[in-house]
């Protein structure tokens, strides 16, 4: 009986084709570029595959990543700030304070929206681009928002860090909700 781990090739699947979705090639130029079969690279992204060390490696190398961002899954963590909470650093000129949430990794861009909701109906997002991330500052009223499974709930000045590359969902627990929403995509 073989005692081997096999390969996580359902988190393999997934990065190779988030990946190879990221760069904007298709099948043929990957698998050109990383010197495997096509048919091997259609196994792979299906999940069907059994994948040598050397293949993920020249995938890798293909597609400009590191190995281990082909075989470790992705999670990205939910980060609660209540408002208040956050590290203050005030400011020699004048009455300034500020909390930084959260930092910018190397290479991500980010768009800023000003969202409003009213009670009534919750608006259910689908998943964004692969490795996106939402951020979010409540403003005013109150903001149940996050994937389904792990929504919170925010007053004004609490923040929150989601993957939105996943199902997620926003719903105004008061009347005149107003949040800051940062959508990171890397």
């Amino acid at each position: 009986m073989d005692t081997r781990p096999t390969p996580p090739i359902d988190v393999i699947a997934a990065a190779i084709r988030r990946e190879r979705e990221r760069v904007g090639l298709s099948l043929s130029e990957l698998a050109k570029r990383a010197g495997v079969a096509k048919s091997t690279l259609s196994q792979l992204e299906s999940g069907t595959g059994n994948p040598s060390v050397e293949t993920l490696w020249a995938l890798g190398v293909a597609l400009d990543v590191p190995f281990s961002r082909l075989v470790d899954p992705r999670v990205t963590p939910m980060v609660v700030i209540r408002a208040g909470e956050g590290a203050a650093i005030p400011s020699t000129q004048g009455h300034f304070v500020g909390i930084l949430l959260s930092a910018c990794p190397p290479g991500a861009r980010r768009d800023i929206y000003l969202i409003t909701a009213e009670p009534g109906t919750a608006r259910a997002a689908d998943a964004h681009l692969p490795g996106s991330v939402e951020h979010v500052v409540v403003i005013s009223g109150r903001l149940r928002t996050g994937p389904p499974d792990r929504t919170v709930d925010l007053d004004p000045g609490d923040y929150v860090m989601f993957a939105g590359d996943i199902a997620h969902r926003y719903e105004a627990l008061a009347a005149g909700t107003a949040a800051v929403l940062v959508m990171e995509h890397v």
